[in-house]
C-alpha cells in the first residue's frame, strides 16, 4: 500500500463502519499495534523469507514470463550490487556495520546486496533474495560486499544455475576469487574491470595491443536525430592475475561516440567467461552495460518511488531492520509481477502511469471506503476511470453487471 499510516486509518474505519480493509484485504483480526509487529518480527532472521522470492521466480519461469529477459543464447542476467538501507550515530544493534567518521564519531549502518534479473531494453527488473552484509559467526573481520556476494553465489547456485544465469557486477567483483567461485558453482559472468584496480592485467592488454592481437568492431545506430558510433575492442584468453592458478578471462571495451561531434557518450570495460567474437561482442557488451539497471530500476526506485528503502521502519535488537527490508523487496517484486499477470492491475498501472499516483489513489480510497477484496478495489478504480472497454470482453461484462 506504500502507506505510513494504513492501520490507523483502518481503526477509524472500524470505529465508524464496524469493519475495515485490514480485515477484508489482509485478514487482520484484530489490528495489531506497530510495537507489537516489531516485537514479533525482531527475532526472525530475514533468510526465512528467501523461499518466497524463489517461489515467485519458479512461477515466472513456468509461465514463460522470463523468456523476454533471456539474451546471449538464453541466458538470464542477474546483477549484484550493494546498497545501504539504515544509518545512525546513536541507534545500533549487534548486526550493525560500523564506520569511523572524520569527526571521531562512529556511524552505525546496515547494508545488503539486492540482486535483480535485468535485461537491456526492458525497464522492469525482477527482485531475487537479498544477501545481508552483517557480522558473521566466527569472523573477526567486518563483513563486506565482496564476502556477501560470495555467500549469495554459494547459497543460491543450486536453485539458479539450471536456468542459465550470467552474473553482472561492478569492478568490486572482477577479482580472481569471485570469478573462480562463480564458475565453480555453474554461473557465467560479465563484470566491470577498471584499469586502476587491475594494473597487471592492463599491462598484458597493452602487450597484446602492441602485437595487434586485440580485435575491433564498429557499429552505427541512429536514435532520432542523433547517430551513435559504438566501438568494440576485444580479446580472449588473457590471464587475470599472476601465479600458477591464474585464470584466463575474455575482455571487451565498449565506447559510444556522437557520430557528428566525436563526443564520448559512454565508455566501459568488462571481463567475461563468454567467448567473444565479432558476431557476439555487441551482445556481451550490452549485457554488461545492463548492470546499471540494478541502480536505476531497483535501488533508486526503492529509495525515491514510495518504498522508502532508507527509512527506519524499526531497527530492533536483532534482525528487525533486515526483515523489514526483505518485506519491502517482496512488495516491490509482487508489484512488478502483478503488472504482468493481473489484467486489472496492469490496466490501472498503464493508465495511472506514475507509480505514486497509483498508490496515492489506493490509499485515499481505502482511507474512506471498505472493499470486500482486492478485486473489488481494482474493479472500483476501473469503473471510476471508465476503463471497462479496455479490458477483455468477459471481464468487462462482469464489471458492467456488478
Amino acid at each position: 500500500m506504500q502507506s505510513p499510516s494504513f492501520l490507523e486509518y483502518q481503526r477509524q474505519l472500524r470505529h465508524r463502519q464496524g469493519h475495515d480493509n485490514a480485515q477484508t484485504l489482509f485478514g487482520l483480526e484484530p489490528i495489531p499495534c506497530d510495537n507489537q509487529i516489531r516485537t514479533l518480527l525482531d527475532p526472525i532472521a530475514p533468510h526465512y523469507f528467501n523461499p518466497v522470492f524463489f517461489e515467485v521466480f519458479a512461477h515466472l519461469e513456468q509461465q514463460r514470463l522470463l523468456d523476454p529477459f533471456r539474451v546471449l543464447d538464453q541466458q538470464l542476467l542477474v546483477a549484484l550490487d550493494g546498497t545501504q538501507y539504515f544509518s545512525s550515530q546513536a541507534l545500533h544493534c549487534p548486526n550493525c556495520l560500523t564506520r569511523q567518521l572524520a569527526n571521531g564519531h562512529t556511524l552505525y549502518y546496515h547494508a545488503a546486496i539486492t540482486p535483480v534479473i535485468v535485461c537491456p531494453g526492458r525497464a522492469q527488473v525482477i527482485a531475487l533474495a537479498p544477501e545481508y552484509i552483517m557480522p558473521q559467526d566466527g569472523h573477526a573481520k567486518q563483513d563486506c560486499e565482496q564476502a556477501a556476494g560470495k555467500r549469495w553465489v554459494q547459497h543460491h547456485a543450486a536453485t539458479l544455475v539450471s536456468h542459465h544465469v550470467t552474473l553482472l557486477g561492478d569492478d568490486l567483483y572482477s577479482k580472481e576469487p569471485f570469478c573462480a567461485l562463480a564458475l565453480q558453482q555453474g554461473f557465467n559472468f560479465i563484470l566491470v574491470c577498471k584499469p586502476d584496480s587491475h594494473p597487471k592485467f592492463y599491462k598484458r592488454l597493452a602487450f597484446w595491443q602492441a602485437q595487434g592481437a586485440i580485435a575491433q568492431r564498429e557499429q552505427r545506430c541512429r536514435h532520432g536525430r542523433l547517430t551513435e558510433v559504438t566501438l568494440y575492442r576485444f580479446i580472449n584468453d588473457v590471464l587475470l592475475q599472476d601465479g600458477k592458478q591464474a585464470r584466463s578471462v575474455n575482455w571487451v571495451e565498449m565506447t559510444v561516440l556522437n557520430a557528428k561531434t566525436g563526443a564520448q557518450l559512454y565508455d566501459n570495460t568488462f571481463i567475461t567467461n563468454h567467448r567473444l567474437s565479432a558476431e557476439n561482442v555487441a551482445q556481451v557488451a550490452h549485457a554488461g552495460r545492463g548492470r546499471w539497471k540494478i541502480e536505476n530500476e531497483n535501488n533508486n526506485v526503492l529509495k525515491t518511488k514510495g518504498y522508502h528503502l532508507e527509512h527506519n521502519f524499526g531497527h530492533g535488537k536483532q534482525y528487525l531492520a533486515a526483515t523489514m527490508l526483505s518485506l519491502n523487496l517482496l512488495a516491490f517484486l509482487f508489484h512488478t509481477v502483478l503488472g504482468w499477470s493481473d489484467e486489472s492491475y496492469a490496466l490501472l498501472r498503464q493508465v495511472l502511469v506514475r507509480r505514486q499516483t497509483f498508490f496515492e489513489d489506493m490509499r485515499a480510497l481505502t482511507h474512506y471506503m471498505v472493499f470486500e477484496s482486492w478485486q473489488h478495489l481494482m474493479d472500483f478504480m476501473i469503473q471510476g476511470l471508465k476503463l471497462e472497454s479496455r479490458l477483455a470482453p468477459k471481464l468487462g461484462a462482469k464489471l458492467n453487471t456488478s
